[in-house]
């Protein structure tokens, strides 16, 4: 794998079906006739051949794929699946080597419900092992790269889909959420990415099955209206009858919020400069267009982020012992350093697992405590900015590289814990090197339309930075 390139920009962007149109705006030129799917499929297909050979995002492709009959909010826009959820006909591979996929016999529930808003899809994405990792990358395989830099990190673990999405090769793409895993690329990538309330979507049948669900499916995007189009649209197919309703979110609201900060994580870990700047300048822009803001904190269990990455080896350790469900020569001993190390970690602590599980289901009494009196929270994503690619490669001795994950990942995770809608949205100032920073706003279950909401206020106030502008 070789990562020592010379760093540079890469993007798709080009005067073609696409243009520089979001999903929204991709969907609405398809209806009005102004270009066909096939010809937005087309062009999209020769947007991805550009960049693929520097971002290493794709990891299946759909030789011709069929336009959806025109119906759906987004119809005809072209889009990626991530290869961990099942598309009927293509291997899910799930980013490992230590299987070969076979073809899906059928769609996924999610799979079901994302094609239902009329998305025509190229192919799959590429994850990190399982998901795993916070970052794109392998052990004898070249690592996704971030189109505003080919020398650092995509994120993870929907890097592949970010990286797309940000080079402008498709608007909008799926993605899912474990511990940060929507939420983390769009921050390294300069995208929207929500993580929605739990049971917001229809559910993993893998992670319902668990004692303690943390996925949830969702998009990114490089506006908000493409993610509030998307939960509509998604909520039309299927709506939990639990949760209030979403609705298609079409502006900022009138309402002025009450929300809380922070600037340093719940476990210690500090915040970089760059990122503890991204909040404090938004704090600014909250109490400029008329929010109240004020420091909140987050008093998790001491053992918080020990358990979590207890039941995180639990995952791996489970995924070892009936990897033959996903190929007949599967081979724990083939999973990479970072799959192993957990492994290894939770054969030495699994003892401790129902009291493991007590803690974390605890988790949403702090959760609810820190939000009395707020409407929000405000956040770094992670600790600090995008890292270059090889700091996290699963080839890092594990006791080094787990340090480096828990010293990254530290605000993701509480929120699929206890089950709550976060986002994460592009920073109105970059890096000094010009890498997009992303800050995260929480609610309780069933928030995203404030979340929305805020957003939209957001991108209007400071439009997002765009890779091609630059």
């Amino acid at each position: 794998m070789s990562t020592s390139e010379e760093p540079t920009r890469v993007h798709a962007f080009r005067d073609d079906a696409l243009g520089e149109h979001d999903a929204v705006g991709l969907a609405r030129s398809i209806r009005k006739g102004e270009v066909s799917a096939a010809e937005a499929a087309r062009d999209a297909a020769a947007r991805v051949r550009a960049v693929e050979g520097r971002l290493h995002a794709v990891q299946t492709h759909i030789d011709v794929p069929e336009p959806a009959p025109g119906s759906g909010a987004l119809a005809g826009v072209p889009t990626f699946v991530k290869d961990n959820t099942e598309l009927r006909g293509l291997p899910t591979g799930h980013g490992s080597a230590a299987f070969v996929p076979r073809a899906a016999r059928r769609h996924a529930p999610f799979t079901r419900q994302f094609l239902s808003s009329g998305v025509t899809v190229l192919g799959k994405t590429r994850l990190p092992e399982f998901g795993f990792s916070p970052s794109t990358e392998y052990e004898d395989a070249e690592p996704v790269r971030n189109p505003w830099d080919t020398g650092r990190s995509a994120g993870g673990s929907s890097g592949g889909s970010a990286a797309l999405v940000a080079a402008g090769a498709v608007p909008i793409a799926h993605a899912n959420d474990g511990g940060g895993s929507i939420r983390i690329p769009a921050a390294c990538c300069g995208l929207v990415g929500l993580k929605p309330t739990r049971g917001r979507v229809v559910g993993n049948t893998q992670s319902r099955r668990l004692p303690l669900d943390l996925v949830s499916d969702g998009v990114v995007s490089r506006s908000v209206r493409d993610t509030a189009a998307f939960l509509a649209a998604a909520e039309t197919h299927w709506r939990n009858p639990k949760l209030p309703p979403v609705g298609l979110v079409e502006g900022p609201s009138g309402r002025r919020l009450r929300v809380g900060f922070l600037l340093d994580s719940p476990n210690g870990v500090p915040t970089d400069p760059a990122t503890r700047a991204a909040v404090t300048e938004t704090v600014a822009t909250l109490e400029r267009l008329g929010h109240t803001a004020c420091p909140v904190e987050l008093t998790l269990d001491p053992r918080f982020t020990d358990d979590f990455l207890t039941y995180w080896g639990m995952l791996s350790y489970l995924l070892g012992a009936t990897g033959r469900t996903l190929g007949a020569d599967f081979d724990r001993h083939r999973m990479d350093g970072l799959s192993r190390g957990l492994r290894e970690q939770y054969l030495r602590n699994w003892r401790g697992t129902p009291g493991v599980l007590r803690r974390l289901k605890r988790t949403g009494r702090a959760y609810a405590a820190a939000f009395r009196g707020l409407d929000l929270v405000l956040s770094p994503v992670l600790a600090h900015t995008t890292p270059p690619l090889g700091h996290l490669s699963p080839a890092v001795p594990y006791e080094t590289l787990i340090d480096r994950i828990l010293a990254y990942v530290a605000f993701t995770p509480v929120n699929n814990v206890v089950g709550t809608p976060s986002l994460s949205l592009p920073a109105a100032r970059p890096t000094a090197g010009g890498l997009p920073v992303g800050i995260m706003f929480s609610g309780r279950p069933g928030a995203e339309r404030t979340l929305l909401e805020l957003a939209y206020e957001l991108e209007a106030d400071h439009p997002f930075r765009r890779v091609q502008d630059l």
